[in-house]
């Protein structure tokens, strides 16, 4: 791997040693007279080279160590970091609509709203659903529930209990009132973007499911709602759970509407829109949401720097030591 410096100016310093190595070599030496060479201790002459050789190595490994410290040298960790989780707004259909058992999750035949309640745990705590497909959960997400009908409420606001979360989720059933029981998007979505100006995290999205499209009149649009989750940089990750087989002309109409609605809310906010019809599908959809939001979390991550300048300080350190040591004891020479 190849190192950064936090300092890499520093290292201009680097450029000292070979005119601090002349001034090594060119220095005159003192000299002593003495009457007999024997009062000398005896010295080699390769070993007087050695002595003198390796005093300027040392000392110039010393300082080029000494100089790499002070740059601050470092390896960055290859292994991402994420920033941190997200915040998350889970807006549930619970319209009249939602009661149709005409949801297939192995081989069996479940209201819509129980289907989605299914994955949505394993959303949010983790598991295995139908085709082996699974989920790692959320658990540093905070998340909150908003249902919605006629009129959108806070089942559950943002929250790290998922326990919670989980346990206010079972408890929705879908709307039996018809004054209560209607499609209100628009509200609901501006409901969740209340409730996400509360986050304790940058990254805020928005994964809404429904199964029909808008049919309360006077009151906030799908679009406005849209524009506003646009302007609030919140993502719409839109999931369509209208029927796989509608049989009615009306059906078919409301399903053509509710498909053009929340396509249109996904590419407003860049986001994402999703087809599901039955538990595979609707696993699928939120795997899909799951990954697509870990790859943003992972691509935005802090860089972790493995510093290694106290390793070259203690190294100087060392070199310093043996070149005392060694000028003291073996290297040691009388002028």
């Amino acid at each position: 791997m190849i190192p950064h410096f936090t300092y890499p100016w520093t290292l201009l310093l680097l450029l000292l040693l070979p005119p601090l190595a002349w001034r090594y070599v060119g220095r005159s030496r003192g000299a002593w007279r003495f009457s007999d060479q024997r009062l000398l201790p005896a010295l080699t002459s390769t070993r007087a080279r050695l002595a003198w050789w390796g005093g300027l190595s040392l000392r110039l490994l010393t300082l080029t160590l000494l100089i790499v410290a002070l740059a601050g040298p470092r390896w960055e960790d290859p292994s991402p970091i994420p920033t941190e989780g997200i915040s998350i707004v889970m807006i549930v259909d619970v319209s009249t609509s939602m009661g149709t058992p005409d949801f297939a999750w192995e081989n069996k035949k479940l209201t819509r709203l129980v289907g989605v309640k299914k994955v949505f745990r394993l959303f949010v705590a983790g598991g295995k659903g139908p085709d082996d497909i699974e989920l790692k959960g959320r658990p540093h997400d905070a998340i909150a529930l908003v249902a919605f009908g006629t009129h959108p409420e806070t089942s559950c606001p943002l929250t790290l209990e998922h326990d919670a979360l989980l346990k206010m989720m079972e408890k929705l059933e879908p709307l039996d009132d018809p004054s209560k029981g209607t499609t209100n998007p628009g509200d609901a979505i501006a409901w969740a973007l209340n409730v996400l100006q509360q986050a304790p995290t940058r990254r805020k999205v928005i994964v809404f499911l429904t199964d029909g499209e808008a049919n309360v009149k006077k009151v906030l649009t799908w679009k406005q709602a849209g524009h506003l989750a646009a302007l609030s940089s919140v993502p719409i990750y839109a999931v369509d759970a209208s029927p796989a087989e509608p049989k009615t002309k009306e059906e078919i109409e409301e399903a053509k509407n509710a498909m053009e609605m929340l396509q249109t809310l996904a590419k407003m906010t860049q986001g994402s829109y999703f087809r599901a019809q039955d538990g595979r599908a609707l696993l699928a959809a939120y795997e899909n949401i799951d990954r697509i939001e870990r790859e943003r979390i992972l691509s935005h991550r802090y860089r972790r720097y493995l510093e290694a300048f106290h390793w070259f300080a203690l190294a100087a350190l060392g070199c310093g030591l043996a070149l005392i040591g060694l000028e003291a004891t073996v290297w040691r020479r009388a002028p």
